[in-house]
């Protein structure tokens, strides 16, 4: 075992974080469970969705054998939702494939829908101690920062020079306390903007502290203006209830329900398509526009609410669609600005209501 694995093993021992919920009763499936939801989300935020998808999916099977539009509903929030349909998909492989058991070779892990090297490697240390490297965000910086390695992680060079330095530490034995501790590290101690170096167990190895510069590691990805997208959300309301339209699998908000969209203000065909007449309309107004951002792009949403008489006969040739009531909701994946919009929705029909009455 390096000076480095051991240093932070004693520390772990100390400081470790040990009671959060997937380190309880361990099990393969709420371990992967878990790494697939901490993907780019914090713990905090994670926690209550873990738990509730436990509390319904008791197991792998129960996951499996569940609809899709109810692992999207209890996954709406969480965001970057191509990782619920992975974890579906994941589900259904590992029931069908593995009889209900998740592999324990690293490679036919790693295989798995939405599962990347380092997951794979995370669940099998934790469950079952195999001494197995994990590269998450937080494990990059703090070994970038350990070993000053210069560069933008995302690079595949830099990439596969800090697993050539995870590989070398992560001990035979207690790797998954080591494991742990080491997102527990970037977590706790050599946190992205304000590192206590004061606190951290291996300050001693660190070159970017002997160096004096622990915020030039790892290096920023480069820097690159986001592209401004527009599209109108057209928000079909007749009797407290509204029109969704299940989106592809593919694409942006996959598989969840969203008001039909169009690239103008100018909505007509969008209401010809879906049989609604002018006869038919008994108010249409615009609601104040919102920006919802993307990893690559920001997208500026103008909803336009259209009053209907009388509800239309939905005959989609693409996808799926249903009327969402707002007093009594159907459990389906809303896509976030969606969400967004029902929950302001009461508002804004009491408002509309009130201005005709006036």
């Amino acid at each position: 075992m390096t000076p480095f694995a051991s240093a932070i093993l004693n520390w772990y021992d100390a400081y470790g974080r040990k009671n959060l919920p997937w380190q309880q009763n361990k099990t393969a499936y709420s371990v992967w469970l878990s790494e697939i939801m901490l993907q780019q989300t914090q713990v905090t935020t994670v926690i209550p969705y873990f738990e509730r998808f436990l509390q319904r999916f008791p197991s792998v099977i129960d996951l499996a054998d569940a609809h899709q539009d109810e692992v999207l509903h209890l996954w709406t929030g969480l965001g970057y939702y191509a990782r619920a349909r992975n974890l579906h998909k994941a589900a259904q492989i590992v029931r069908d494939q593995y009889q209900g058991e998740f592999p324990l070779d690293l490679e036919a892990m790693n295989a798995l829908p939405g599962v990347g090297r380092s997951t794979a490697a995370a669940v099998l240390s934790s469950v079952y101690k195999k001494p197995f490297a994990i590269l998450d965000g937080n494990v990059k910086r703090t070994l970038a920062r350990s070993f000053a390695v210069p560069g933008w992680p995302g690079q595949k060079k830099v990439e596969n020079q800090l697993w050539d330095i995870a590989q070398e530490h992560t001990p035979e034995t207690d790797t998954d306390k080591y494991n742990q501790a080491m997102m527990d590290m970037g977590a706790m101690v050599c946190t992205r903007s304000k590192p206590k170096c004061s606190l951290c167990p291996v300050s001693e190895f660190c070159l970017s502290h002997r160096q004096g510069n622990p915020l030039d590691y790892p290096g920023k990805k480069p820097k690159k203006e986001k592209p401004v997208k527009e599209t109108w959300f057209v928000i079909l309301h007749h009797d407290n209830q509204v029109w969704l339209e299940q989106r592809p699998q593919t694409g942006i908000w996959g598989g969840l329900y969203c008001f039909p969209e169009h690239d103008s203000q100018q909505i007509t065909s969008q209401l010809q398509r879906r049989f609604i007449n002018d006869g038919d309309i008994s108010n249409v107004s615009q609601l104040i526009a919102f920006r919802h951002t993307f990893s690559h792009y920001h997208l500026d949403i103008t909803p336009i609410l259209v009053d209907i008489s009388k509800q239309p006969d939905m005959v989609m040739e693409a996808g799926q669609g249903l009327w969402y009531n707002l007093s009594q909701p159907k459990q389906v994946g809303l896509a976030a600005p969606v969400k967004q919009l029902l929950e302001s929705l009461p508002h804004e029909l009491d408002s509309n209501i009130h201005e005709e009455t006036l």
